[in-house]
């Protein structure tokens, strides 16, 4: 176990995802650093749902991402979940802070809404939306930045025949400042937000709103979230003033950006945290190069368990500047932390890759097999991509057994010495070690690539493989002598 820093019961941080899309590196990288930072405090990580967009909201992506959290590892000690239950998802929640997802929490926000109307800090705007895109026009053609007039704020009465369009929040004009945990001392200058717009009705509140009044019920003690979100700071601090709330602490992550430093493409900044999953990539290397977008250790070393992660990580340092999201990064990581696995837990691993393919090989075989293709591999995907041919031999043309200036006619020959020979061996003689003094004399004869390429291609048919004599060791005698046979007869055919 890696010792953690002294505890501080009173740490209590939130991911609040919203289920209108996949799961995605963005909002893992939020989750694993709210997590690491609860973890090392001794502290609590909630889970909270922010489902408010009913329209875009979608049961399978809030699914999606707890099934995501639990992959990386990443558990909560209070909010929603979901379990598999007999093939059906069931979903369920904990602790007492309770419901835990925004669309359940309609009369909590009502109560606050009622307070600050009460206390004159919010009042009903009759305003229509072509009352303000013209007032808009007009602040647009005299050079001014448009925001709310304050036409509503001082009514006494309702004007005849107009309902409340919204609920307005009387923004003071004045400068204020924060201290963000990341970025240090931010100002922004309030009046030019204008009265901000809190809710549609008391029953139906904003976001900015409602995650103010959510981070107080719940008790958070420190918002963890990324850049992006900046903006909406200020304007939750100053909800949170008016409400006599006390503050949490802020800290916002740097944008992730693509190899060239530019704005992380749609195709990549959405892309499912599952599929990584399905593609082969391991929780630890993805936590793990999840870490770091953003934050390094206090030395050079790169590659770290999540338990590892979990006493090395600070938030001090976490930079400023975007954080470049590199392809070439994580599969180098994650090719580092399969070297880290056995062959039993790698076996373990593959076995949902083994299943799909429908392949039921011996495991003794299979070891044999990885140990043979691991130092390939840079995914567990990559497995039958690299070995499939351990399990069936794919066709291939007999051109491509013709090693450079030699005659089809001429590799027949020395194949079929290669097969004469290892006819003669022991199948106990079978493996890397022993094999190379079978065919020494022949390399002697003709060259080592008339040889070698011949047999590679004979054995996997592919021109790309581990060493040919290694593959037969795998194979065992009985499968090489077969494949060895049919590449003599393959170029017997075609001459």
């Amino acid at each position: 176990m890696v010792a953690t820093k002294a505890k501080s019961a009173s740490v209590r941080v939130r991911f609040p995802p919203s289920p209108t899309g996949h799961f995605h590196v963005g909002g893992a990288r939020t989750a694993l650093f709210n997590w690491l930072y609860a973890r090392q405090h001794g502290g609590k990580f909630i889970l909270r749902i922010e489902d408010t967009d009913a329209e875009r909201s979608d049961q399978k992506y809030e699914i999606e991402l707890v099934e995501a959290l639990k992959w990386l590892g990443l558990d909560w000690d209070e909010g929603v979940d979901w379990q598999l239950v007999n093939h059906e998802w069931q979903g369920s929640s904990r602790g007492e802070h309770g419901p835990y997802r925004q669309s359940e929490r309609a009369p909590v926000y009502k109560r606050y809404l009622e307070k600050l109307l009460h206390d004159g800090k919010a009042y009903y705007c009759h305003c229509t939306k072509e009352d303000l895109e013209a007032e808009r026009q007009a602040q647009l053609a005299e050079g001014m930045p448009p925001k709310y007039s304050g036409h509503c704020r001082n009514l006494t009465e309702s004007p005849r025949g107009k309902k409340p369009e919204l609920i307005r929040f009387k923004t003071p004009e004045a400068r204020m400042e924060f201290k963000d945990l990341i970025r240090g001392t931010v100002s922004f200058d309030a009046s030019l937000f204008g009265d901000l717009v809190i809710a549609r009705s008391v029953e139906s509140p904003l976001y900015n709103f409602a995650v103010v009044v959510d981070d107080y019920e719940m008790k958070i003690t420190h918002v963890i979230r990324g850049e992006d979100h900046l903006p909406n700071t200020p304007k939750q601090i100053l909800f949170a003033r008016a409400l006599g709330f006390p503050e949490p602490l802020y800290g916002h992550l740097p944008l992730i950006l693509a190899s060239d430093r530019s704005k992380l493409s749609k195709r990549f900044a959405e892309v499912s945290m599952l599929k990584y999953r399905d593609e082969g990539y391991l929780p630890e290397a993805m936590a793990n190069f999840l870490a770091f977008l953003g934050w390094h250790p206090k030395d050079d070393r790169e590659v770290f368990s999540l338990e590892e992660l979990k006493g090395e990580f600070d938030l001090k340092r976490v930079q400023k500047a975007g954080a470049v999201f590199n392809q070439e990064k994580l599969d180098w990581l994650n090719a580092q932390h399969m070297r880290r696995l056995s062959i039993d837990e790698l076996l373990n691993r593959l076995q949902p890759f083994l299943g799909e393919k429908g392949i039921a090989a011996p495991k003794s075989f299979v070891r044999k097999v990885i140990a043979a293709e691991r130092e390939r591999m840079k995914t567990l995907g990559d497995f039958l991509k690299l070995a499939g041919f351990f399990f069936e031999l794919p066709d291939y043309d007999a051109a491509l057994l013709v090693w450079k200036g030699n005659s089809m006619a001429r590799i027949k020959e020395v194949l079929e010495k290669i097969l004469a020979r290892l006819e003669k061996s022991r199948a106990s003689d079978f493996s890397r070690e022993k094999l190379p003094g079978a065919v020494a004399e022949l390399i002697k004869e003709y060259d080592r690539g008339a040889v070698l390429w011949p047999l590679r291609v004979a054995l996997s048919g592919q021109s790309a493989s581990p060493d040919p004599l290694a593959i037969a060791g795998v194979l065992g005698k009985e499968e090489t002598l077969r494949r060895v046979t049919a590449a003599i007869n393959k170029i017997g055919l075609a001459l």
